[in-house]
This record gives structure tokens, C-alpha cells and sequence, in this order.
């Protein structure tokens, strides 16, 4: 009930034609967290970093796991456009379930990475994070609790995925 008026809010009140253009650059950006494997393996490749692009690499292979493979269709629920009339979609009508947000999810492990390893790159990344985010609401493509657990999960599973990845490091190291 809140999770569509919340959505019909930002219909209302938030969309305009650079809006449209912006969010649907925005949500391709998070597309199978392609902006995020790209980050993990530019980060791979610096030898400084190997290990912080490992981390971010693991937690969203978790996120797919997890999210994509397992809760979504666990909880197997519909889309908010099935149920709003004349709601017309700027993208194309995604096939799999709404919950969580594996666009949030992916995003949001990708930038806890960042920020449990102090990196510098924490705050921009940050910013895109809640921009695809929020693209997804736009686009009327989840309910905003989708979004709020694709939070949830992107943080516990990167602060897993992290731990996991640090302990490994510590015993190659010993």
C-alpha cells in the first residue's frame, strides 16, 4: 500500500523528460552489475588493489547467489507496473520478480566494499549507488521495499563476502 503511493508520489512529482532520459541511462548503468564486475576487475588489475577488486568480486557474485538465484523466486513477487494501470515503462519490461532490487543489491555490496576497505572511491561510488537506486522506483520497475532490502542485502553480503576474502588473505599470508 505505502510501497505505491510512494511510487505514484515520484510519478507525480519527480518525473520530466531529462528525468526519463537521466534514470534510463542510470538503471542501464547497474544492468547485471555491469558498471560494478567492470570496477572489480579494473580493480583485479592494479596490483595495489587486487584484493579490494576480489572482495567487491565475490560479494557480487554472492548478491547473484543469493538475490537473483535464490530469494527472488523464494518470494516469487510481481512487479508494480502489473498492478498500476497506465503505467507506460521507458525501458524494456523486466521478466524476472521484483524482491529484492538486484540492481540495489549489486550496487550497494559493490560500494560497502569500498567503504569497509577505506577507499577513496567510497563517496562517488556511493552516489551512483543511490542514483541506480532510485532509477529503479523512477522506473516504476520496484516497490521501494524491494530497494530498501536490496540495501540490506548488498551490505551483508559484501561485509561477508569481505570477511571471507581478509581471512582467506591473512592465511595465504602466514
Amino acid at each position: 500500500m505505502y510501497d505505491i503511493m510512494i511510487l505514484n508520489f515520484i510519478k507525480e512529482y519527480f518525473h520530466s523528460n531529462v528525468g526519463d532520459a537521466f534514470f534510463v541511462f542510470i538503471t542501464y548503468l547497474g544492468e547485471g552489475g555491469f558498471i560494478w564486475i567492470l570496477l572489480a576487475l579494473f580493480l583485479i588489475l592494479l596490483k595495489k588493489e587486487y584484493r579490494l577488486g576480489i572482495s567487491m568480486f565475490v560479494a557480487l557474485s554472492l548478491v547473484g547467489i543469493v538475490c537473483l538465484l535464490i530469494v527472488k523466486p523464494m518470494v516469487a513477487r510481481e512487479r508494480p507496473f502489473y498492478y498500476v494501470e497506465g503505467i507506460q515503462l521507458l525501458i524494456k519490461k523486466p521478466t524476472d520478480f521484483s524482491f529484492p532490487s538486484g540492481h540495489t543489491a549489486s550496487s550497494f555490496a559493490a560500494v560497502t566494499v569500498l567503504f569497509l576497505n577505506k577507499s577513496k572511491s567510497f563517496k562517488p561510488t556511493l552516489v551512483l549507488a543511490v542514483l541506480i537506486s532510485f532509477s529503479r522506483l523512477y522506473l516504476y520497475v520496484h516497490y521501494p521495499s524491494d530497494v530498501l532490502f536490496g540495501i540490506i542485502f548488498g551490505v551483508l553480503l559484501a561485509y561477508i563476502a569481505n570477511k571471507v576474502v581478509n581471512e582467506i588473505s591473512k592465511k595465504i599470508k602466514t
